[in-house]
């Protein structure tokens, strides 16, 4: 290792304890690219800054004994006092280098749900996706919707098998480094929306509110009704069941990465809009409460998920959720949360699970909660040797696992199925 790495790192280090982790991640980004310690950037991104320690409690429990192992690290005698006490002082924060470095080059290399600073992501990321093939009289309009939250911009694909009564809608929220027209072409929606004569709704999250195009999934001012982003992704919805007539019963939400863990936030704050709630590799509503937590649940290290609001009449909002049992940036506790959450708790619920394999030779297993008095309650697809990406996606778009199964038509074959 030489004395610039070191360096480095001691600099990563000290930035983790005090709780800057931007700071760190372009510490350790610079020197992962070889770049020398003197360069600097002209901005940094607020809304992945934690605020200062004062401001918040702790987000994971951590052993106040563990130590972080500097490279080259002098001993605690030759350094300068106060840097002695500060370290004294963060003593009961240290994670092991080893741990810091391998979650911050991990937030680089993949997509995840806060997105990177500056990183590349997954093979492929860097490709400018096609605009989705489409049927002739079928639309992809370019609409733009505000309220007193704010104003989004979203794509909205009308099929050619129901331009005027629509079987349905479903609201599809991307991931980090996404936008509208990439997860439209990876996920294949349209062609299963058209299909099934649904319309499909694309929100896109801007670059001015999260440098990395997430969802801020993870802050509790877009975790609340009738505020943040979770009203606005409501006011286009209600502003599209309007033009065509559709009622709750016809109306779903479903996201990737941190437009799942926003999927979770819209099927808990507007159960009432929604029938049924799509997620995959996402995260439970109320896992996090900062970029620190956000943090430690993906990792899998958050605590229970907030318990789902019943509707009127006592049941939970219907679940779906696909999971990658490799994944790297979700960690699949997460899902097994979600699941645990969206249960119904009443008596005669039966559980089964269904082993399978796809064309590919991929294996998963499915499991189906069923409410003896709603029908199909929750599914859960755990899927062996899928990473962080959309099952059974296409090529085209970013963040796709072609290998199967597919999300996309299992999603939606399990929102019809439980339309009044």
């Amino acid at each position: 290792m030489n004395e610039d790495f070191a360096t480095a790192m001691r600099r990563a280090v000290r930035s983790t304890r005090a709780l800057n982790l931007a700071e760190a991640t372009r510490v350790i980004q610079d020197a992962l690219a070889g770049r020398p310690a003197s360069y600097t950037r002209t901005s940094t991104h607020p809304e992945i800054t934690p605020p200062p320690p004062i401001q918040r409690s702790t987000p994971f429990p951590v052993d106040p004994d563990a130590e972080i192992i500097e490279p080259s690290a002098k001993p605690e005698a030759e350094e300068p006092a106060q840097e002695v006490a500060h370290r004294t002082a963060s003593r009961r924060l240290r994670k092991p280098l080893g741990e810091t470095v391998r979650i911050l080059r991990e937030n680089r290399l993949a997509p995840g749900v806060l997105g990177s600073l500056h990183g590349a992501g997954l093979p492929g990321t860097a490709k400018h996706a096609r605009q989705p093939i489409m049927p002739e009289g079928a639309q992809f309009l370019a609409r733009a919707f505000t309220c007193p939250a704010g104003s989004r911009s979203y794509r909205l694909y009308v099929p050619a098998s129901a331009t005027e009564r629509p079987r349905g809608l479903v609201v599809m929220l991307h991931g980090c480094k996404q936008d509208p027209e990439d997860f439209a072409a990876g996920t294949g929606m349209n062609a299963v929306a058209e299909t099934h004569g649904l319309v499909i709704a694309y929100p896109r999250q801007s670059g001015a509110n999260n440098a990395s195009s997430c969802w801020n999934w993870f802050r509790p001012a877009d975790q609340m009704r009738d505020g943040g982003e979770p009203s606005i992704i409501a006011g286009i919805t209600k502003e599209i069941m309007s033009e065509f007539g559709l009622d709750r019963s016809r109306v779903f939400v479903a996201g990737l990465s941190a437009g799942g863990a926003m999927a979770a936030v819209m099927g808990e704050t507007y159960p009432d809009l929604y029938s049924a709630v799509g997620i995959h590799s996402g995260l439970p509503y109320g896992s996090a409460n900062d970029v620190m937590s956000a943090f430690s649940a993906m990792r899998g290290d958050g605590g229970p998920a907030s318990s789902p609001k019943r509707l009127a009449n006592g049941h939970r909002l219907r679940t779906i959720v696909f999971q990658g049992r490799a994944d790297r940036t979700v960690h699949p506790s997460n899902a097994d949360r979600i699941v645990a959450a969206a249960t119904p708790t009443g008596a005669g619920c039966a559980v089964r699970q269904e082993p399978g394999r796809c064309a590919s030779g991929r294996s998963y297993t499915r499991t189906i909660v069923t409410d003896p008095a709603a029908g199909p309650a929750v599914e859960y697809w755990l899927v062996d040797g899928a990473g962080h990406a959309w099952s059974g996606g296409h090529p085209s778009g970013t963040y796709t696992d072609p290998h199967g199964p597919d999300a996309s038509s299992q999603m939606v074959r399990f929102f019809l199925e439980g339309q009044d």
